[in-house]
C-alpha cells in the first residue's frame, strides 16, 4: 500500500523524537544503550566447559573442584545480568506498546507520528533476535548454569554455604533456569509481555496492537524485496536489521492474534516474508527461519496452508 511505501522512506533513517515522544524515548533509550554491552558480553561468552569436565572426571580432587567453581561463578553473575536485563527490556517494550497503540490514532497514524518510537521498537526486536541467535548456538550457557545449581545443592546437603548464593538465591536461580531453558528466551519474554499487554488492556481493540505489528512486518518485507530500497542498504547489517525486525513482529503477532500470522485471514503476507528470507544467504537467515519454525504458536494449526508449511520445512 502507498501509505506503507511513504512510511518506508522515513522510519529507518536516524529519527529524532518529537516533544510528545521524549519521555518514553528517554526511558527506552537508556535500555537500548545497555543492549550493545549485553550482546558483546554474550558474544564473548566461552563458558567453563574445560574446568567443569576436569572437576567431574576427578571428583575427589578438591583443587579441581575449586577451580571449576571459581570459573563458573563470574559466568553465572553474567547470566544473572542478562536475565535482569530481559526484565528491563520487557518494561521498555510495554511503554512502547502503550505509546504506539493509544487512542485516538490508528496504528498507521501512530507509526507516522511517532517514528522515533517505531525505530526503537524495531531496535528492541533486532537486539532480541540477535541475543537469541547467539544463545541458541552456545550450549555452554546451560551447561555452566546446571553445574552451578548441582554444586549448590550438593553443598547444601553437606551444610556448606557458598558465597555465590548471596549473588543468586534459590528463587532467582529458578527463574533463570526457566529463562535459559527456552530456545529463544528474549523473544519468549517479549511475546509473553505483548500477550499480557493485550489481555490487561481490555478496552483497547486487539487489532490496534496486531495492526501495528503487521504494518511493521509489511514495511520490512517491502524494504527487503524492492530493488530501489535495497540498493540504499549500504551494508549487510541493515539487511539483517530489517530481517530480524520482520521476524520479530511476525512472532509477536502470532502470539497475540487469535488466529495467528499463518492463517489466510492474517494481515501479514507470510509467503512473501518467508520468500524474502529464503533469498538471502542461508548462514545469515537459518536462525531466523528456526525462530519462525519453533517459537511461533500457530504454524502447525490446521488453518496454516500446506504451502507455507512446506516453505518452512
Amino acid at each position: 500500500p502507498r501509505d506503507e511505501q511513504k512510511l518506508l522512506t522515513r522510519v529507518f533513517p536516524g529519527t529524532h523524537p518529537t516533544e510528545a515522544e521524549t519521555a518514553v524515548w528517554n526511558q527506552v533509550s537508556a535500555v537500548l544503550e545497555e543492549a550493545h554491552g549485553i550482546l558483546a558480553e554474550l558474544q564473548s561468552y566461552n563458558g567453563a566447559g574445560q574446568e567443569i569436565r576436569e572437576a567431574i572426571q576427578n571428583p575427589s580432587d578438591l583443587q579441581l573442584q575449586e577451580k571449576a567453581w571459581n570459573a563458573v561463578c563470574p559466568l553465572v553473575a553474567k547470566l544473572k545480568r542478562f536475565y535482569e536485563f530481559s526484565l528491563r527490556l520487557e518494561n521498555a517494550l510495554r511503554s512502547l506498546l502503550e505509546a504506539l497503540t493509544s487512542p485516538p490514532y490508528a496504528p498507521m497514524q501512530h507509526l507516522e507520528r511517532e517514528q522515533a518510537l517505531a525505530k526503537q521498537f524495531a531496535e528492541i526486536l533486532h537486539f532480541t533476535l540477535s541475543f537469541d541467535e547467539l544463545k541458541m548456538t552456545n550450549p555452554a550457557i546451560q551447561n555452566d548454569f546446571s553445574y552451578y545449581r548441582r554444586t549448590i545443592s550438593r553443598n547444601r546437603l553437606n551444610n556448606q554455604q557458598l558465597d555465590a548464593e548471596n549473588e543468586v538465591n534459590n528463587e532467582m536461580a529458578n527463574r533463570m533456569s526457566l529463562f535459559y531453558a527456552e530456545a529463544t528466551p528474549m523473544l519468549k519474554t517479549l511475546s509473553n509481555a505483548t500477550t499480557k499487554f493485550v489481555s490487561e488492556n481490555k478496552t483497547l481493540p486487539i487489532e490496534d496492537t496486531t495492526d501495528c505489528l503487521s504494518t511493521m512486518a509489511c514495511v520490512c518485507r517491502v524494504m527487503l524485496e524492492t530493488p530501489e530500497y535495497r540498493c540504499r542498504f549500504t551494508n549487510t547489517d541493515t539487511m539483517l536489521f530489517c530481517m530480524r525486525v520482520m521476524v520479530g513482529v511476525i512472532i509477536l503477532y502470532d502470539h497475540v492474534h487469535p488466529v495467528g500470522a499463518f492463517a489466510k485471514t492474517s494481515k501479514i503476507d507470510m509467503k512473501g516474508c518467508i520468500k524474502v528470507l529464503k533469498e538471502q544467504d542461508s548462514n545469515s537467515v537459518e536462525g531466523l527461519l528456526n525462530a519462525l519454525r519453533y517459537t511461533t504458536r500457530h504454524l502447525n494449526d490446521d488453518s496454516t496452508s500446506k504451502q507455507i508449511r512446506a516453505m518452512l520445512q
